[in-house]
């Protein structure tokens, strides 16, 4: 199978934009939190990170699969 069929790039909607708002808003709240207070292996934030990042790249697959409809 290849990603061309998995992944349709013109399936590109608000749910994707969404989705790589929260990849970027997880990625720059870790690099910001660790250049503030430089920490960089703290619970807490990855928590939050991971959380955020798993979000939007769950989100992004979703958004970017064909519908059943096609």
């Amino acid at each position: 199978m290849e990603i061309k069929t998995i992944i349709d790039i013109k399936q590109f909607n608000e749910w994707t934009i969404l989705s790589l708002i929260f990849i970027i808003a997880g990625l720059i709240f870790w690099i910001s939190w660790g250049i503030t207070y430089g920490i960089w292996a703290d619970i807490g934030v990855y928590s939050l990170t991971i959380v955020m990042v798993l979000s939007g790249l769950f989100g992004l697959i979703l958004s970017l699969m064909p519908s059943k409809k096609e």
